[in-house]
């Protein structure tokens, strides 16, 4: 009788939690203009400040495994794995004497909603330079557009496309 017990309080919460997972998968996608908006604008900070920092287990986080990362002087870069390497040997290979620090362009970065898919924020970016025993230096300037997936309750990066890179003169 105790064995039937165990086995039947046992089924219902792995039943319940297959449910919660099934529900969480199946999670639609906000409608909401200006709530998507709010969120990858959310996501978007949360994703520069990693960078920025080059932890890349978080980094990792915010991309999706199929990724493609379009860069106008670098080339294609197919996949999460691809671009984690790219920074850690990179920009990340160095940190103690050299970190690159981006910064939106304040009034530029607009997020356009795509039904069923996700959104698309763009705008333009500055960069600084960071070397040991200098002070920071504005570097350059670039756009950039991101295709931000929804899929199983979750928001990722699934393009990047970072183009139009200049000098920044003073922006």
């Amino acid at each position: 009788m105790k064995i039937s017990y165990i086995l039947t309080i046992t089924c219902l919460l792995i039943m319940g939690q297959a449910g919660s997972l099934i529900a969480q998968s199946t999670e639609a996608m906000p409608s909401d203009s200006a709530e998507i908006s709010r969120i990858i604008l959310a996501k978007d900070s949360a994703f520069w400040t990693v960078y920025n920092s080059c932890d890349m287990n978080a980094f990792a986080e915010f991309l999706t495994e199929d990724l493609e990362f379009y860069h106008d002087k670098g080339g294609l870069l197919e996949g999460r794995a691809a671009l984690i390497k790219t920074m850690q040997d990179g920009l990340c290979g160095n940190t103690e004497n050299f970190s690159l620090r981006r910064e939106a362009v304040t009034g530029t970065v607009a997020v356009f909603p795509m039904t069923k898919i996700g959104a698309i924020i763009t705008g333009e970016h500055l960069f600084y330079i960071n070397e040991k025993g200098k002070e920071e230096y504005l570097d350059g300037k670039a756009r950039f557009s991101h295709i931000w997936r929804y899929a199983d309750g979750e928001w990722r990066m699934a393009r990047v496309l970072s183009y139009d890179h200049r000098p920044a003169n003073g922006h």
